[in-house]
C-alpha cells in the first residue's frame, strides 16, 4: 500500500481502534440499543431514560437495567427476577409487590422508593442508598444490604431470615415486628436508635454491646447470649 492510500484510510482505522479500546473497558455496560422498546424479559434497557412512567407488572426477569434512571416510575408488581438494575436510580419509584428474587440492586439510588410487599429472596442491595426505603411486609430472605445506607427505612413485618446488614447505616431504621428465624447479620452495622422494639434477636450475629446501648429496644426485646439490656433504652419516652 502506497503513502497516499495509507493517509487516507487512517482517520477511520484510527476511529475504529478508539471505539474498540473503549467498548473493551472491562466492566462497562454494553451500548443500550432498545430504550424505546415495550418491556420485555431481557431485555437492553442499560442507561436509559425511564423517568416518571406508569408500567406496573412490567415482564422484565433477566434485563439489564444498569444505570437506568426510574425516578417516580411505577414499577409496582413487575417481574424483576435475577435482572440487573445496579446503578439504577429508583427515587420514590414504586416496586411494591415486585417480584425481584436475585435481582441485583446493588448501588442503585433509592431514596422513599417503596419495596412494599416485594419479593426479593437473595438480592443484593450492597452499597444502596435507601434512605427512608419502605420494606415492610417484604420477602427478604438471604438479602446482603452490606453497606448499604438504610436511614429510617422501614421493614416492618418484613421477613429478613439471613439478612446481612454488615456495615450498613441502620440509623433510626424500623426493624421492629421484622420476622427472622434463624441468623441475622449486623456485623459493624451502625445503629443509632435503630428501632427494635419486641424483637427477638438471639440469633443474631456480629451484634455488639455498643449497638445494643444506641438502639431502641423495649422490655419484649431479647438479645443474644452475652449481650445486657441496657438500663434505659434511648427511645424509652417517645
Amino acid at each position: 500500500m502506497n503513502d497516499l492510500a495509507l493517509r487516507k484510510q487512517s482517520p477511520a482505522i484510527a476511529i475504529a481502534i478508539a471505539l474498540f479500546c473503549i467498548l473493551a473497558i472491562p466492566g462497562r455496560p454494553a451500548v443500550a440499543a432498545e430504550c424505546n422498546t415495550s418491556p420485555s424479559p431481557g431485555l437492553d434497557w442499560g442507561d436509559c431514560n425511564k423517568r416518571n412512567l406508569i408500567i406496573p407488572g412490567s415482564e422484565l426477569e433477566g434485563a439489564n437495567l444498569f444505570s437506568t434512571d426510574f425516578t417516580l416510575t411505577d414499577l409496582s408488581g413487575a417481574n424483576l427476577k435475577s435482572a440487573n438494575l445496579e446503578k439504577a436510580t429508583l427515587v420514590r419509584s414504586l416496586l411494591a409487590g415486585a417480584k425481584a428474587e436475585k435481582a441485583n440492586f446493588a448501588r442503585i439510588e433509592a431514596y422513599r422508593c417503596s419495596f412494599a410487599n416485594a419479593s426479593a429472596d437473595g438480592a443484593t442491595f450492597a452499597a444502596a442508598e435507601l434512605q427512608r426505603a419502605n420494606f415492610s411486609g417484604a420477602q427478604l430472605t438471604g438479602v446482603s444490604f452490606e453497606k448499604a445506607e438504610l436511614g429510617r427505612a422501614d421493614f416492618s413485618k418484613a421477613v429478613l431470615t439471613g439478612a446481612r446488614f454488615s456495615l450498613a447505616n441502620l440509623s433510626r431504621a424500623n426493624l421492629s415486628n421484622a420476622i427472622f428465624e434463624g441468623p441475622i447479620v449486623f456485623d459493624r452495622a451502625f445503629m443509632f436508635l435503630t428501632r427494635i422494639e419486641g424483637m427477638d434477636l438471639t440469633a443474631a450475629q456480629g451484634l455488639e454491646q455498643q449497638q445494643v446501648d444506641l438502639a431502641c429496644g423495649n422490655t419484649a426485646t431479647k438479645l443474644p447470649a452475652g449481650l445486657k439490656t441496657p438500663a434505659s433504652w434511648p427511645c424509652a419516652s417517645e
